[in-house]
């Protein structure tokens, strides 16, 4: 997670795994939850990595 003055962005990362995968733990866990009353701006981000390309493969941005 980072939070600046302006926006927070919650993240999980995969390897190996999707982009959706990431996103989905995100809302199964409620990572999100304790910012939903923030006034900042919330980005949940779910990154992917592949270990064959050895870079990010896929990412998903979804906002509140």
């Amino acid at each position: 997670m980072v939070k600046t003055t302006d926006y927070i962005y919650v993240m999980e990362f995969k390897l190996e795994g999707t982009a959706e995968e990431a996103i989905a733990q995100i809302e199964e866990k409620h990572y999100a939850h304790p910012f939903e009353t923030d006034s900042r701006k919330l980005f949940k981000i779910g990154i992917n990595f592949s270990n064959k390309m050895r870079n990010i493969e896929r990412w998903i941005v979804k906002n509140n």
